[in-house]
């Protein structure tokens, strides 16, 4: 088994207790000295930068050594990391206040310069009741841990008392843009040096970017909520029109359900109208036909006879076509008539009518006798149709009728 150099204490390191983050390209390894010491270090080939942290490894190791309610020392060797993501900033304040457990001691080394100051930034915001210290190397670090085991508390030597006070103050200007940047702690009062002091400029330079900070968080606010009101007042407006416009489709719904009512109504009536005339044109038809067999068997005049069977054959034939065209319309015959009416509601029924049976390809004599008017009065109608459906003189009725047949 492996053996601290310095404590001569049993190392343990397990397989599992590690954290790769491939997309950093490095892996966070824990190890065990002894019975309470643990130390995190990181297996990189190039300088690294914290994105996340890997507290949920640092918990599970604890679980399994029996240690997740106990005071452990922590020891952090810092080669190869050489700054923090913002978030990961964000991160390590929340640890400090939520210590889960509490660490009796916490010691960072290998720390590259360019990191000093982020390190000890974290160091003066944490509790007093738990000392960090910042150290050269791994033996120094060990050193440290032991004397505290032994009793002895850790404390920073100065020259003087100037440097104390000096290293006190830095120590408070850190913690507050700490509070500041990583907290956003902007009502937080700063212990100011006095005026003479040479750290003095600072603090008025960070007592200031907070009052900036704070105007602006209040800018923020103010900008939120006129935001949050002109939404407001838009989201409003199209309720309004939301509202309106659902008002108005019931309308139409409503005023839809009445045209439908109304038509089925007329349907309706057609059809019983349609039944009654095909009723009367087949008893006309049957009476037609019986009065031609008669006439066929009287004794007349042989030219009188045949005029007058000519006469009953025009009329059984008249009464053929007006059948046809009271009783056979198509599903495109209705959709014809109802688009026509769409287009030129100004048409009569008998406008209409005529139009189908222009359409249906009847001759003029034909329609003329379906309605019961002579050919010239049907020639009158078909030139007033002309001009209810705006055709120019020289456009077909018939050629018109046929292309909003197919349109």
């Amino acid at each position: 088994m492996e053996h601290c150099p310095i404590s001569n204490l049993p190392i343990v390191e397990k397989t599992h207790w590690k954290i790769e983050h491939p997309d950093q390209n490095y892996t966070t390894r824990i190890k065990r000295i002894g019975n309470d010491i643990f130390l995190t270090y990181y297996e990189a080939d190039n300088n690294i930068v914290f994105e996340e942290r890997d507290q949920s490894l640092f918990r599970m190791i604890l679980e399994e050594c029996g240690l997740e309610s106990h005071l452990v020392y922590l020891l952090r060797d810092l080669n190869h990391v050489k700054s923090v993501s913002y978030a990961y900033k964000i991160i390590l304040t929340q640890l400090v206040y939520q210590w889960s457990p509490y660490y009796k001691l916490i010691v960072f080394y290998n720390i590259d310069p360019a990191f000093q100051t982020t390190v000890e930034t974290f160091a003066s915001i944490v509790p007093e009741s738990t000392p960090v210290l910042l150290l050269d190397s791994y033996d120094d670090a060990v050193q440290a841990i032991l004397e505290v085991k032994a009793g002895k508390v850790p404390k920073e030597e100065y020259d003087d008392e100037e440097d104390e006070l000096h290293a006190q103050r830095k120590k408070e200007f850190l913690a507050a843009t700490a509070r500041i940047g990583w907290m956003n702690m902007l009502n937080q009062p700063i212990t100011m040096p006095e005026e003479d002091d040479l750290l003095y400029p600072f603090f008025m330079a960070i007592e200031s970017l907070q009052n900036d900070l704070q105007e602006r968080e209040r800018l923020s606010i103010r900008e939120k909520k006129l935001a949050e009101a002109k939404i407001e007042k838009k989201l409003s407006e199209k309720t309004i029109l939301l509202n309106a416009q659902r008002e108005l489709n019931n309308q139409l719904k409503a005023q839809f359900d009445r045209e439908k009512a109304s038509l089925r109504s007329r349907i309706a009536a057609q059809d019983m109208e349609i039944t009654r005339v095909s009723t009367a044109v087949a008893e006309k038809t049957a009476a037609l036909q019986s009065l031609k067999d008669t006439i066929f068997r009287l004794d007349i005049d042989g030219i009188l006879k045949r005029e007058m069977i000519e006469s009953c054959s025009r009329m059984i034939e008249t009464e053929a076509i007006e059948k046809k065209i009271n009783t056979d319309l198509t599903a495109s015959d209705s959709e014809f008539l109802s688009k026509l009416q769409r287009k030129h509601p100004n048409l009569n029924q008998r406008d209409l009518r005529i139009c189908l049976l222009i359409k249906l390809n009847y001759d003029t004599k034909q329609i003329a006798q379906s309605i019961g008017i002579s050919t010239r009065g049907l020639e009158s109608i078909r030139y007033r149709m002309h001009k209810k459906m705006g055709l120019s003189k020289h456009q077909s009725i018939k050629n018109y009728l046929t292309k909003l047949a197919l349109s």
